[in-house]
This record gives C-alpha cells, sequence and structure tokens, in this order.
C-alpha cells in the first residue's frame, strides 16, 4: 500500500486544516488507517486511528474534540480533519496502514503498521 499525504500548512491558532492521505490498494486489503504525528526532539506519536468499515475512531486525548479522522467510500482516502489548532500540534504528520484481522479492528500502536506515507508538515503560529 503506497500512501501519499497531503494538505499541511502555516496556520493560526485557532485555525484548521484538512490532512489527505492517498492510498491506494487499501480497499483490496483489510488495513486500518491511522495518523501520527512527531515533533522535533520528540518521539512519533498517535493521533487517530480508523477500522477498515469506518465505523471506530479512536484518537488521542490531546486532540479528541478538535480532530476527526474520516475516509472516502471506497476507502482508497483518509482525512484527518483538524479543528481550533494550538502550536504544539505542531509536527510532521504521517498517514500508515495497519493489516488487522477484522473489518473493525484498529490500531494504536506504531509498531502494528506496515506501511507508512512520508507525511506532511503542519505548523500553527501563536
Amino acid at each position: 500500500v503506497q500512501l501519499q499525504a497531503s494538505g499541511g500548512g502555516l496556520v493560526q491558532t485557532g485555525g484548521c486544516l484538512r490532512l489527505s492521505c492517498s492510498a491506494p490498494g487499501r480497499s483490496a486489503g483489510n488495513y486500518a488507517m491511522g495518523w501520527f504525528r512527531q515533533a522535533p526532539g520528540k518521539e512519533r506519536e498517535f493521533v487517530a486511528t480508523i477500522s477498515w468499515r469506518g465505523d471506530r475512531k479512536y484518537y488521542a486525548e490531546s486532540v479528541k474534540g478538535r480532530f476527526t479522522i474520516s475516509q472516502g467510500s471506497d476507502n482508497n482516502m483518509v482525512y484527518l480533519r483538524m479543528n481550533n489548532l494550538k502550536p504544539e500540534d505542531t509536527a510532521h504528520y504521517y498517514c500508515a496502514a495497519a493489516r488487522v484481522f477484522g473489518v473493525h479492528d484498529t490500531a494504536l500502536l506504531a509498531t502494528q503498521y506496515n506501511f507508512w506515507g512520508k507525511g506532511t508538515q503542519v505548523t500553527v503560529s501563536s
């Protein structure tokens, strides 16, 4: 599964962005999708995940209520809508695909993911 993230940019505090992840081939297998982020000097951290069916979603506490993960009808596009952005959201954002057993399964750990995109930079100015 080749992944390509886009949609990052520079926004002010309180602004919003929508990240997109192109995942052609995802529909050919059973993959949960996730978004992770990594800020300079910090470890990569989990942001959100969505099941193959799209019916289960989980978020990091730090983004819950502000970020929304979704996917296209053909499962080959995954989105991350980010509202009320804060300077601490500044990071390089990656989308990833995890082969899972069930269509309702999600994946919260980076080690569960088999494929990673190159990511897109999000910078939130104060």
